[in-house]
C-alpha cells in the first residue's frame, strides 16, 4: 500500500486465539447452511495468489508490537512524528486517551464536547489491542483528507490500519476536506478489463492479515472513504483481509469507493445494513472469502455490482436482501465461487439480477427478480448449479439466459412472467449442453393469453425439447 508509511514483518506471524462469537458452519451438497456458535475454523496462512497486498509500499514502522506493551492507556501510545502515526498497544484504549497522551491539536483534535475528532495521522493498532471508537468519548470522527508535512501529500492517504481489534459502536467515521469544510470528494474509475483511471486519494478503514481479533462495526455511519488506486487493498476505502468472525450490523455505508472488500476473511455477518452509493462495487467479499452470511441489507446506487463474490469464494450465504438500482449487476457469483446460495432476496432495475459466471454448485432459488434486463444469467463455463422456485417478472431481454459453455445446471419450478415476448424468453446459446430445464411456469401478464413453451424459448433443437416436455404455460 503505497500510500501508508510502513514496512510490514509478515513471515511467521501467528493469530492468536480470537474471542468465540457467532459464526457459520455449512454443509454442502446437498446445500444447507447452519448457523451455530462455533469456534472460528482454521484458515490458511497462504496468501491468496492474485488478490491485492495491503503492504505494498508501506514504511511505517518497522516491527509491530506483539502484545500490549502496557496496561496504562497512556503507557501503552505512541507516536512518530516523522510518519505521523499514532500506534496504540493497549488492552483498552480510546481517543481520548490518544488525545490525554499527546496534547496536540495539529495531530489529533476535539472540535466539540459531544466528541467530533479530527485525525490528522494515520491510527495504527498493533497486534493483541482492542481499541474502541464509541458513544463514550466520540461522536463523529473526521479523518483529514490532506496529508500533512510529506513529498507524497499529493498520492497518498491517512489509514485507520488494525493488526489487532477494533469496536465501533454509534459514530460515524468519515474522511474530511479543511479546505472545503466538507468530506472529500474523489474522481476516478475502473472498467471490467483492468483499465483504471486513478482518483484523488481519501482515506480508509484495513484490517490487516495478521489482525489478532476480530473488527466489529455496528449502529455507524461509514463514508466518503477510499478512492480509484488500482489493485490494492488501501484504496478501496474499507478492507479485511484479517479479523475473522467480524460483524457488521445496522450500518449506513455510503460513498465508499467499495462499501465493503475482503480477501480471504472467514466466518463474517454482515447483516442490516443500508450499502449504497458505492464509487465501485456495494459488498464485494474476494479471492478466498467463506463461510461468509449477507442478509438483510439494502444496497442500491452502487456503480457496480450491488453484491458480487469473486474469485474462489465459498459457503457464502446471501438472503433476505433487497438489492436494486445498481450499474451492473444485483447478485454475481463470479471466478469459481462454489457451494453457495442466493435465497430470499429481492431484485429489480439490473443488468442482469443474478449472474452466474465461471461458479459451481451453487444454488439460487426463492428470489424475486423484476425490471431487469436478463433475470437470471448463466454464462462462462457455469456448471451443476440449481435454479429453482424463483420469480422473475417483466424482464426486458431475458428471463433466463444460459451462455458461453455453461452446462449441467438445472432450472426448475421457477415461475416467469411477462407482458412481451422477451421478457418470457427463455435462452440458451448453442455452446452451452446438458442444462436440464423442468417445471418452470410461463405467465403473460396481459388478459388471456397463453404462450406456450416453443414461443418462450429461444434455444437449439435439444433444449427445445428439453423445454416442451418439461415446461407448463399458463394463462
Amino acid at each position: 500500500m503505497s500510500l501508508f508509511v510502513f514496512v510490514f514483518v509478515t513471515s511467521v506471524l501467528a493469530l492468536v486465539a480470537l474471542p468465540i462469537f457467532q459464526h457459520v458452519a455449512f454443509n454442502v451438497l446437498p446445500l444447507s447452511i447452519q448457523e451455530t456458535k462455533a469456534i472460528i475454523h482454521e484458515t490458511s496462512s497462504a496468501p491468496p495468489p492474485h488478490g491485492p497486498s495491503s503492504n505494498k509500499g508501506n514504511t511505517i514502522p518497522s516491527s509491530l508490537p506483539t502484545q500490549p506493551n502496557s496496561a496504562s492507556p497512556v503507557g501503552c501510545i505512541d507516536y512518530n512524528p516523522s510518519t505521523r502515526t499514532i500506534t496504540v498497544s493497549c488492552n483498552s484504549a480510546r481517543l481520548t486517551d490518544i488525545d490525554n497522551k499527546l496534547h496536540d491539536n495539529s495531530v489529533l483534535a476535539k472540535q466539540s464536547p459531544t466528541g467530533t475528532w479530527f485525525l490528522s495521522a494515520n491510527l495504527l493498532i498493533a497486534r493483541g489491542a482492542v481499541f474502541h471508537i464509541d458513544h463514550t468519548d466520540s461522536k463523529w470522527l473526521k479523518i483529514n483528507t490532506k496529508v500533512i508535512g510529506s513529498s507524497l501529500a499529493k498520492t497518498s492517504a491517512y489509514y485507520i490500519d488494525i493488526h489487532g481489534s477494533m469496536r465501533i459502536d454509534s459514530v460515524k467515521i468519515t474522511s474530511w476536506d479543511p479546505t472545503t469544510n466538507y468530506y472529500a470528494i474523489t474522481n476516478g474509475s475502473r472498467t471490467g478489463i483492468g483499465q483504471f483511471i486513478f482518483g484523488a486519494p481519501r482515506p480508509g478503514i484495513i484490517v490487516e492479515k495478521d489482525a489478532t481479533g476480530p473488527t466489529n462495526i455496528i449502529n455507524s455511519e461509514i463514508a466518503y472513504l477510499g478512492y480509484e488506486g488500482g489493485k490494492h487493498l488501501g484504496a478501496s476505502g474499507f478492507a479485511y483481509s484479517g479479523g475473522d468472525g467480524s460483524i457488521l450490523r445496522n450500518d449506513n455505508i455510503h460513498h465508499v469507493y467499495f462499501a465493503f472488500y475482503s480477501i480471504g476473511v472467514g466466518h463474517m455477518i454482515i447483516e442490516n445494513n443500508i450499502i449504497r452509493n458505492s464509487g465501485h462495487y456495494g459488498l464485494d467479499p474476494h479471492t478466498g472469502t467463506h463461510d461468509m452470511i449477507v442478509r438483510n441489507n439494502t444496497i442500491y446506487d452502487n456503480n457496480g455490482s450491488g453484491i458480487i463474490c469473486s474469485l474462489d469464494c465459498y459457503n457464502i450465504l446471501i438472503e433476505n436482501n433487497k438489492v436494486h438500482d445498481n450499474a451492473e449487476n444485483g447478485i454475481d457469483f463470479s471466478r469459481n465461487m462454489t457451494s453457495s446460495i442466493a435465497r430470499n432476496n429481492i431484485v429489480y432495475n439490473e443488468p442482469s439480477g443474478v449472474f452466474v459466471s465461471q461458479s459451481h454448485n451453487n444454488q439460487v432459488y426463492n428470489n424475486t427478480i423484476s425490471t431487469s434486463r436478463v433475470g437470471i444469467n448463466v454464462n462462462s463455463g457455469s456448471s451443476n448449479n440449481k435454479i429453482f422456485t424463483n420469480t422473475i417478472s417483466h424482464s426486458i431481454s431475458n428471463a433466463i439466459l444460459v451462455a458461453s459453455g455453461a452446462s449441467g445446471n438445472t432450472f426448475s419450478s421457477n415461475k416467469i412472467v411477462g407482458s412481451t415476448p422477451q421478457g418470457l424468453k427463455i435462452e440458451q446459446d448453442p455452446t452451452s449442453k446438458n442444462n436440464i430445464f423442468s417445471d418452470n411456469q410461463i405467465i403473460r401478464s396481459s388478459a388471456g393469453t397463453t404462450v406456450g413453451p416453443g414461443a418462450a424459448s429461444s434455444q437449439g433443437p435439444h433444449a427445445n425439447q428439453i423445454l416442451s416436455h418439461h415446461n407448463s404455460s399458463n394463462k
